[in-house]
């Protein structure tokens, strides 16, 4: 979803002295903020509706927010900069739960989480399963486990539906090197 970032706030621009946001947030904006608030605290929370809300709160501390354009109506504040993202064609990725799969279309992504078991090689053994079967990986992220120290969760997106053969396959291989493997969904492929 193409997602524009402003600089919302209910005093004037040259008394913001801290800024609240999202942590995505922030990293899309980076550039803007160093151009125009180099000197501005930063403070991550956790969306930008909160944010909002305690730029609302704290404006006598020069508070302003970065978030969007309903935030900034949810809680009484001013668009004093709009569009402000680094990249014109800023996107951010939301998820849709529910308790039906989508139907394969021909032209599908599935995202899995996974863990490796803490031995030399377990990464690489657990990514050839999709090597293996010739699936495509568009995205791996790697998160702490919040389990264990240095234990980390992996995020992957794969071309292809679990219903597929081939990512069926992948998948199976891949739970024979894996401590966890938990598939998330699958879904028509919007990158077109």
């Amino acid at each position: 979803l193409r997602i524009d970032n402003d600089l919302l706030a209910a005093i004037p621009r040259k008394d913001i002295r801290t800024l609240y946001s999202h942590p995505q947030v922030f990293g899309q904006c980076k550039n803007w903020i160093l151009r125009n608030f180099p000197e501005a605290d930063l403070v991550e929370v956790s969306s930008t509706t909160k944010a909002a809300h305690l730029a609302r709160q704290k404006t006598s501390e020069g508070a302003a927010a970065l978030g969007g354009r309903l935030a900034a109506e949810l809680a009484g504040l001013e668009v004093l900069d709009e569009a402000i993202q680094d990249r014109a064609t800023n996107t951010t990725r939301f998820l849709v739960i529910g308790e039906k799969t989508c139907p394969p279309t021909g032209n599908d992504r599935t995202s899995i989480l996974f863990a490796v078991h803490d031995r030399p090689g377990s990464l690489v053994a657990a990514l050839r399963a999709f090597d293996s079967f010739h699936i495509n990986m568009s995205k791996i992220e790697s998160r702490p486990s919040k389990q264990k120290d240095w234990e980390y969760i992996f995020y992957v997106d794969l071309a292809g539906h679990c219903e597929n053969e081939q990512v069926a396959s992948a998948l199976e291989e891949l739970e024979k090197h894996c401590s966890l493997v938990k598939l998330l969904g699958s879904y028509p492929d919007s990158a077109e």
